[in-house]
């Protein structure tokens, strides 16, 4: 680094603000908190947004209630899956970057007037890609398989957005040189950052695929590209569309590492074992995004065989290492706090009434149950063949980014609100079943449509009363009943949204402020926070009711993997 270097960098850090957070004793850059505050607005708005979207497309598919026509349920369906998928989560994804490099690390954020600009672009490609949606014309489902063809600003709409969101990951990757040169913290990154940075490395690759094939897209709606050949399209778009999950579970995971040190101080049981976890879904959790291509012939027999046979396998050991650690993380710190009677005392003591703690456990526990299990059965070729085209695909992936990243995200915001926004949670006792109502209904919502899915009820036909010569959906009638259930539980996991929303905007508004007085937080920070800044492993190894938690979901896994292949090898037959 030259003079001329050192003394920029020097000019610049003395120019940022800071302050100390007297919660936590973190050092918070000014500049970072004000585009944290910003993304996780914008993120809010727009799962309000889709997820109105995704009552609507629920309401329409529950048989006896039947709302929308076809035309407005195609509608509905695609901007549901563009804001809840993509816009809601990448835009808070990218105020987590933030919170991991800058206020983590104690550092100035970098370039803050490009994250400006950054932001900007996002909320401007997040409306184009709407208003094309609201126009009617563009009602080409979240994936846009040709030959639909959406409007062109449609496409320009989520290329500037995804530009914007690259740009964001940029500046993380920045803020990690700037905190490393200025010397911010000692040792290695903790480990919440080392998941940030985990997710915006899997970030990279998957907006690069999403430009390598939407920029053609677009050129072909504009007529300037003569045709897009449909299984390139799907081969290259699922690498943007699958992989953009795994930006949410790296980052998912690492909001539940934050949270268990927050909450209760709790502290990896192994440093080393929980990054190699990590590590593990740089290396190989993209490839999930086969299970989407193993019905096609776009893929050779031998590249579906390695992957759902070999490297898959690999992704989800990363998934179980940290269904391992999280849970003992939380055991090792309660026992430590002086919950150590029999199994279970360190868990019937958790702090539940915390928001923050029962939404990071309820996605724990459900991402893992309903997500991760549901996810590896979709992964075995034999068996994809058969669920692929039913909705048991939109029922796993429910819950991986509904019962798993949304829920997580929205514990996190309990302690966004206090710590970046200084303002105390309103209405704590509706806080307090906010996440349970949520994920009651989020929960239900995976499991009935992959009961129906597992039924034949087909992915994404408006209508499945449908009996005509071109429609002959032949259904038992456990789905009509599954598909009912799943409606009932879209209306709880609304309320639970609104609910959400209401507290959220309501604290913004009209919170306690924290920066003026003393006044204590409504639902308190453990003495210990700051060890979610800290590098560090627990020292203790006897953890009864980790192990025996574990035990159960390893029995549950087996039994349900055996299960679906003796059930749909014999109900498939009789079709």
């Amino acid at each position: 680094m030259t003079a001329i270097d050192v003394s920029h960098s020097g000019l610049a850090a003395a120019r940022a603000a800071f302050r100390t957070c007297r919660f936590t004793g973190l050092k918070v850059d000014i500049a970072a908190q004000r585009l944290i505050m910003a993304n996780a607005v914008a993120a809010v708005v727009f799962l309000a947004v889709g997820g109105l979207m995704g009552l609507l497309v629920a309401l329409t598919r529950w048989p006896a209630v039947h709302l929308l026509p076809s035309e407005w349920f195609y509608l509905v369906l695609t901007g549901h899956g563009a804001n809840v998928l993509l816009f809601w989560i990448i835009f808070f994804e990218i105020a987590i970057l933030y919170f991991a490099s800058a206020v983590l690390l104690g550092s100035r954020i970098a370039t803050p007037k490009i994250a400006w600009a950054a932001f900007v672009l996002m909320v401007a490609g997040a409306i184009m890609t709407n208003v094309a949606v609201f126009q009617g014309d563009s009602s080409v489902m979240f994936t846009s398989y040709p030959p639909m063809q959406a409007s062109p600003h449609f496409y320009l709409g989520l290329i500037i957005f995804a530009v914007g969101a690259l740009i964001g990951v940029g500046i993380f990757f920045a803020t990690l040189v700037v905190a490393h040169g200025e010397r911010t913290y000692e040792g290695s990154i903790p480990l919440v950052t080392f998941g940030a940075l985990t997710a915006a490395i899997i970030a990279v690759f998957t907006l690069a695929s999403g430009a390598i094939i939407l920029v053609p897209t677009w050129l072909w709606s504009l007529g300037l590209v003569a045709e897009i050949d449909p299984l390139m399209y799907k081969v290259v778009w699922w690498g943007m569309g699958h992989s953009s999950q795994q930006i949410n579970v790296a980052a998912h995971v690492s909001v539940w590492y934050a949270i268990g040190a927050l909450t209760i101080g709790a502290k990896p049981l192994s440093e080393k074992v929980s990054r190699t976890a990590f590590l593990l879904y740089i290396l190989f959790l993209q490839l999930a995004s086969a299970h989407h291509l193993l019905a096609d012939p776009g893929m050779s027999a031998t590249w579906k065989i390695v992957n759902t046979s070999y490297l898959m396998y690999l992704a989800v050991l990363g998934s179980l290492i940290h269904g391992l650690t999280v849970p003992g993380a939380l055991e090792a710190a309660q026992r430590r706090n002086g919950y150590t009677k029999g199994a279970f005392e360190w868990l019937r003591k958790a702090p539940w009434g915390n928001p923050a703690f029962s939404g990071m456990f309820l996605s724990l526990v459900m991402f893992g149950f309903i997500g991760g299990i549901s996810g590896v059965v979709l992964g075995t070729e034999q068996l994809n063949l058969l669920m692929h085209n039913t909705i048991y695909v939109p029922g796993h992936f429910h819950g991986t980014v509904v019962a798993g990243t949304t829920l997580a995200f929205m514990a996190m915001t309990y302690y966004v609100l206090p710590l970046i926004f200084q303002r105390d949670v309103i209405w704590p006792k509706l806080a307090r079943w906010q996440p349970y109502l949520f994920g009651m209904g989020a929960g239900g919502i995976s499991l009935f449509m992959m009961g129906a899915g597992t039924l034949g009820v087909p992915r994404r036909h408006w209508d499945i009363t449908l009996t005509d010569a071109m429609h002959p959906f032949d259904l038992p009638s456990g789905g009509f009943l599954m598909m009912g259930l799943n409606g009932l539980a879209a209306v709880i996991a609304a309320a639970g949204g609104i609910l959400y929303i209401l507290i959220t905007v309501g604290t913004v508004l009209w919170g306690k402020r924290l920066d003026k007085g003393e006044a204590p937080l409504t639902f308190p920070l453990h003495k210990q926070a700051a060890t979610v800044a800290e590098y560090g492993s627990h020292a203790t190894v006897k953890l009864p009711g980790t192990i025996i938690l574990v035990s159960v979901f390893f029995l549950s896994f087996v039994l349900y993997y055996f299960v679906n292949w003796k059930y749909l090898s014999e109900i498939w037959l009789l079709r």
